[in-house]
């Protein structure tokens, strides 16, 4: 519970301005591309930060790693309303994003240190979840408390929601445990060689599968309020909603996992991925809608049993640096899949965005299959 409320502070703070984007660039005179750096500098700052923190986590308590990264997130969400300018905005999400990358980067390690290899994915599966809901959450609250309370006050709103699940996880987080290598030194190198290699596959999902989620998500509110559909950009924003069915099928990942071994689910969730991209080629509304809600269950679930495999196969004296890895090539994969998807939508339509997303997704199929040992079902 301790780090899934961790995960609800933190995805709500990194994702809430998306919504207000339009008012602040009225009310600090920019045009859309330089408002949307109040998005794009916070994820930037996270990725490059994650590495170091993640390192970091190695040689200090990783308990409060993480306490200080949700504390230090929501206090700055909540001056990052008062910013008297834009540029001092952008550098208050910069530092949010620094203090932000400390989550993300180190928990799956905490809870691989906490819970052992078997009760693993269901605990990751729970963090996605509260990852899923803080993103929606974050999103639809700013969207909308703006028409009543304005942006500033919107953001405000969500800082403190935020500041008190990170209380919460400050309170309730469970002290670390230490960890104990008990191979002799040359024997552990070896075994950590192995390891490295077969987290390929993990890697590659969170790069191809994070790439090809995004830029669906991307170019969606384009589809939806242009012909056929003209939907308003309020009834567009809906869409969001869709992430109900992600944090039902990341917080079942774990189930998935005891029944089918970490490859088999990995393959299944990005085939249920694949097949909701396909779904959303439809000119019927409620077709893409089911297709958005199925593309959008299967990409949490692959990542839930994606970010668990790294935190259980990676060496345990370098955890904290695989899981940090896992991170930055997701938000490598958030920031590229997503701009390259998005042109390729802009250029040659919605058909062809489909194609290059379910191809991401399949080359991570063939990832899986080729570099993933077998794995058996836990029991």
């Amino acid at each position: 519970m301790a780090v899934a409320a961790a995960g609800v502070s933190t995805f709500a703070l990194l994702y809430a301005p998306q919504p207000v984007l339009p008012q602040l660039a009225a009310s600090y005179g920019l045009d859309p591309g330089r408002a949307s750096l109040a998005v794009g500098v916070a994820t930037t700052a996270l990725a490059a930060a994650v590495l170091p923190l993640a390192a970091l986590s190695e040689r200090v308590d990783r308990r409060l790693v993480i306490v200080c990264s949700v504390l230090g997130s929501a206090l700055l969400g909540l001056l990052l309303p008062f910013a008297p300018s834009y540029p001092a905005l952008l550098v208050l999400r910069a530092l949010q994003g620094v203090a932000i990358a400390g989550f993300p980067g180190v928990a799956a390690a905490y809870l691989a240190d906490q819970l052992g290899p078997v009760r693993l994915a269901s605990a990751v599966g729970a963090m996605i979840a509260g990852n899923s809901v803080g993103g929606m959450l974050g999103r639809l609250g700013v969207g909308f408390a703006a028409g009543p309370l304005g942006w500033r006050g919107a953001l405000v709103l969500v800082a403190a929601v935020a500041l008190a699940f990170a209380s919460f996880t400050a309170v309730t987080l469970p002290a670390t445990h230490p960890v104990r290598h008990a191979q002799p030194e040359p024997e552990r190198r070896e075994a950590g060689a192995r390891a490295w290699a077969r987290l390929a596959a993990p890697y590659t999902v969170g790069v191809l599968c994070m790439g090809a989620f995004v830029a669906i998500y991307n170019a969606a509110g384009f589809r939806l309020t242009a012909a056929p559909f003209d939907l308003t950009p309020a009834a567009a924003s809906l869409v969001f909603l869709a992430y109900a069915t992600g944090t039902a099928s990341s917080a079942a990942a774990g189930r998935l996992v005891s029944r089918l071994g970490r490859a088999r689910a990995l393959v299944a969730a990005l085939l249920v991925t694949a097949a909701g991209t396909a779904l959303t080629l439809s000119t019927a509304l409620p077709a893409v809608v089911a297709g958005l809600a199925v593309l959008t269950a299967g990409f949490f679930a692959a990542h839930a049993v994606a970010n668990a495999w790294v935190a259980a196969e990676a060496p345990p004296g370098a955890r904290g640096r695989a899981a940090g890895l896992y991170t930055l090539l997701y938000y490598l994969g958030s920031g590229a899949g997503g701009t390259i998807g998005t042109a390729v939508y802009g250029g040659f339509g919605w058909s062809w965005l489909i194609a290059l997303t379910a191809s991401w997704l399949l080359a991570g199929v063939v990832a899986v299959l080729a570099t993933a040992r077998p794995s058996r079902p836990a029991r």
